[in-house]
């Protein structure tokens, strides 16, 4: 039989390294949940049409055709999602007369892309992603609490580095270049290469904004001035200030910036961060005010783990219109690079915490009957597969990572052996239960 390779841009996790996912994906489900957002799942292929509607995105689709499709195209009209805000526009629309506003949802959910594999980036992986979407108003403030949440949320995630919360708003930039006397045409093509200073130097972008956007030479000057603003607090409004333009909606943006900042500093750490940098403008068009970026302390080359925005016009059925505001984590690109390089790890893989001993094969009832009772006090065991000798047995247990093995003693007794002190103990089935610790694997940084 030949070898069997592996397929490049589907991430595949072994046992242990899913108890890392898994325990992600409940933390962060459970932050979401405290906050009020209800959670959904949607469909996997959308009509191309729909999928189509962010732009330059054809390349990115995979279509969906059976093996014998015989329509003039070759494929069904459908394509498999390639991030969750089209299917939730979708959604939006389909159910806004189910559905109370302000809505608030999140979705863990894989997604597909036609990309070049590489770290990070992948053709099947998974998102997290909360919205606050409401019916033709959304008010400022859930811009403030969408971020707090993820914030909160990512915080939550302490096995992980450390994470730096970027953000800006577009009506910020859009003022101060409108105030430079940029036109319309102008600005959105200096917010697409200002968008670019982290994959190229200061002095090709200036170049760019000078040729491409037909900017002055005083006017890039200017737009890179703003750029290079960033910081912790509410500072960043004298050092705009300091630039000397003016135009109602920088001060608009300004003001919104600076309310979100200090209402998110509370919930900062030294693991998490919120940083005011005024060269994200985020390359999608669709974005009308805050926009978020995120890194992975000591995985920059990562890039955006964490993005999103407010979008002014996420669906409109002609009549409504549905104004958003979120944000999307995207999980296997941090996990992903961590589990394979051996950063992360859980202690253990399988979720057993006890290992009932089999004294013999005559009394593997006895042994199946002591794990049903402990598994109704919520401990999760299992039973040893065969009656080998108890050494074995427990070496079969450390090898999996199970912290304790039960032992039925045959004057009627039991026994619960700690392995990793070595301490023994007499046990009732029908009681006892481990410390909460060892309840479920511990996930954390893998050790060297």
């Amino acid at each position: 039989m030949a070898k069997i390779a592996p397929l490049s841009g589907f991430p595949e996790f072994l046992p242990a390294q899913r108890m890392v996912e898994r325990q992600a994906i409940e933390s962060l489900s459970r932050t979401f949940e405290l906050h009020g957002f209800a959670n959904i799942e949607t469909r996997a292929v959308e009509p191309l049409d729909q999928l189509l509607r962010k732009g330059d995105t054809s390349k990115e689709v995979y279509l969906l055709r059976r093996l014998h499709e015989e329509s003039a195209e070759g494929h069904a009209g459908l394509g498999l999602h390639f991030d969750l805000t089209v299917p939730f526009a979708r959604y939006v629309l389909e159910n806004a007369g189910k559905l109370e506003f302000p809505f608030r949802r999140y979705q863990i959910q894989k997604v597909w892309r036609g990309e070049r594999p590489q770290e990070g980036r992948y053709r099947e992986f998974a998102q997290a992603d909360i919205d606050i979407v409401g019916r033709d108003v959304l008010p400022f403030h859930h811009d403030v609490e969408v971020t707090r949440v993820m914030l909160e949320a990512l915080a939550g995630l302490d096995f992980l580095p450390g994470f730096r919360l970027q953000v800006n708003n577009r009506k910020l930039i859009q003022g101060f270049y409108q105030g430079l006397g940029i036109d319309a045409a102008g600005i959105e093509e200096v917010m697409r290469l200002i968008d670019k200073l982290d994959k190229l130097p200061e002095e090709k972008v200036h170049a760019l904004l000078r040729d491409e956007a037909g900017i002055s030479a005083e006017q890039a000057d200017r737009c890179l001035a703003l750029s290079r603003i960033c910081t912790a607090d509410d500072s960043f409004v004298e050092q705009v200030a300091a630039l000397g333009v003016e135009h109602e909606l920088l001060t608009e943006g300004l003001d919104e910036l600076a309310a979100l900042v200090r209402a998110c500093a509370p919930l900062t750490s030294d693991r998490v961060r919120i940083e005011a940098d005024l060269k994200i403008a985020r390359g999608l068009d669709y974005y009308t005010g805050t926009v978020f970026e995120t890194r992975l302390d000591g995985h920059e080359s990562l890039g955006s783990i964490c993005s999103g925005g407010r979008y002014d016009a996420l669906a409109s059925d002609g009549r409504t219109t549905y104004p958003g505001v979120g944000i999307s984590l995207g999980l296997s690109r941090v996990l992903a690079p961590l589990l394979a390089k051996g950063a992360l790890s859980a202690d253990r893989s399988v979720p057993s915490a006890v290992l009932v001993a089999l004294n013999d094969e005559e009394s593997r009832s006895q042994a199946e009957e002591i794990a049903q009772q402990l598994r109704r006090s919520g401990v999760p065991c299992e039973v040893a597969p065969t009656a080998a000798k108890f050494g074995k047995q427990i070496r079969a247990a450390e090898r999996r990572g199970i912290p304790w093995v039960w032992f039925a003693q045959a004057d009627g007794t039991h026994q619960v052996k700690d392995i990793r002190s070595g301490e023994q103990t007499e046990a009732d089935p029908a009681t006892w239960a481990p410390p909460a610790k060892d309840l479920s694997p511990t996930v954390g940084a893998a050790e060297n």
